[in-house]
């Protein structure tokens, strides 16, 4: 099935790079990734299947996760052990078999993303660089994730050495799990869950911020074309024409800026709902970690790793969301230092004028809102809502500290 999978292209055919984490979202992740446009009926009816199955499989996992729950619900400790697992398993239902009603759709926009807005290194190499930088941290972060994951798997080695048979994760099963036919194919499961979550959370952060800080890179390449069409305009000292050329150089960047809001829109769309659900369960989810955490740092190592996989997951996204949303609220700004003016006075055509005058007017009123990525219209990407989640997370975590 992976011969199937979606590998994206550049214009001329050619494969397009992608970031190691993006490349291992889409080998682990059969669930969330598509395929290939002109893949077979059997191709897709199998890819269908497996995603069905996979879906049985988290409501087992959910059911047995939720089971624990209940049984430890009178003991705070042991609940809130099993709380980040239930949690991050209902979160990761919801946003990865969403984007596997999606395929097709998420392919087309990764299609559109290398065909129109992908700066490649070749072409920009000082921007590719800039977008390498504020990519930094979201690389870090699916380092961190993996080591996460790694924590959860050392279970099996402690197994073998304590002479147990415990599951990954903290789960009740309504049968004796711990006979060998059992739990060979529940541990099994185990690693998959485990894989499908993992490359999901840091595989959706790395398309998410390639799309965002691509794009913010074509609106600050926006911005350099027009102050540079200008300053060539006007060396050339031309009195008659100067005012009909720049209007034709400021149409082309409003269609230009038009394309790009254009793909932002189908960016919002694909991810909003999914971006809703990641940031209604981080709260929640950071709480629950930094108790544990916090109350036995030594005891619970896999938690610890994972709260700060979680922490700097948010703040690098809304770290991309709040870079993304400035560039854009400069833009406006952008036609009123571009040398219109300069222009008209050397322009000797009144009516040139006058069109352009009025060009101009429209391009300030079409950028009088920057572009922003939300969750369902609730709120922005950006580091205040990050930092406003942080400080519920630890509202909480103060009150059941308290109670304990």
């Amino acid at each position: 099935m992976s011969f199937h999978r979606y590998r994206p292209r550049l214009p001329g055919g050619e494969l397009a790079p992608m970031p190691w984490p993006v490349s291992l979202y889409r080998v682990l992740n059969h669930v969330a990734w598509p395929l290939e446009a002109q893949s077979g009926r059997w191709t897709v009816f199998l890819d269908k299947l497996m995603i069905f199955l996979g879906f049985l499989v988290f409501c087992e996992h959910n059911e047995v996760d939720f089971h624990y729950l209940i049984a430890n619900r009178q003991d705070m400790d042991n609940l809130l052990t099993g709380m980040p697992t239930y949690l991050i398993l209902v979160e990761m239902q919801i946003r990865c078999f969403q984007l596997a009603w999606h395929k097709d759709r998420f392919r087309a926009l990764l299609q559109r993303f290398y065909a129109e807005i992908y700066v490649s290194e070749e072409m920009e190499p000082h921007l590719f660089a800039s977008i390498q930088r504020q990519m930094l941290a979201t690389r870090v972060n699916s380092t961190v994730y993996l080591l996460a994951l790694f924590n959860f798997f050392l279970v099996p080695v402690t197994n073998v050495i304590y002479h147990r048979r415990e599951m990954l994760y903290k789960q009740v099963y309504p049968f004796d799990n711990t006979q060998l036919h059992f739990f060979i194919p529940l541990l099994v499961l185990n690693f998959w869950v485990g894989f499908i979550i993992t490359s999901m959370l840091f595989g959706e952060l790395n398309v998410m911020g390639e799309l965002m800080m691509h794009l913010n890179a074509r609106y600050v390449q926006l911005g350099q074309d027009l102050r540079r069409s200008a300053h060539m305009l006007l060396k050339k000292r031309s009195s008659l024409n100067v005012a009909i050329a720049y209007r034709l150089v400021l149409t082309h960047i409003l269609r230009r800026n038009a394309a790009l809001r254009d793909f932002g829109q189908r960016v919002e769309k694909e991810f909003t709902l999914r971006i809703f659900v990641m940031f209604a369960f981080s709260a929640g989810l950071l709480c629950a970690l930094f108790f544990k955490a916090f109350t036995n740092p030594w005891g619970n190592v896999a938690y610890i790793v994972w709260f700060l996989a979680k922490f700097m997951e948010l703040l690098a996204l809304g770290m991309l969301g709040s870079i993304l949303l400035k560039t854009t609220d400069e833009l406006g700004m952008m036609y009123y230092t571009a040398d219109w003016e300069q222009v008209i006075h050397q322009s000797d055509n009144v009516g040139e004028n006058v069109k352009l005058m009025k060009l101009v007017t429209l391009a300030i009123q079409l950028n009088s809102r920057p572009f922003f990525i939300t969750g369902l219209n609730y709120f922005r990407v950006s580091l205040t809502a990050v930092l406003k989640i942080i400080q519920g997370a630890f509202s909480y975590f103060t009150f059941l500290n308290s109670m304990r």
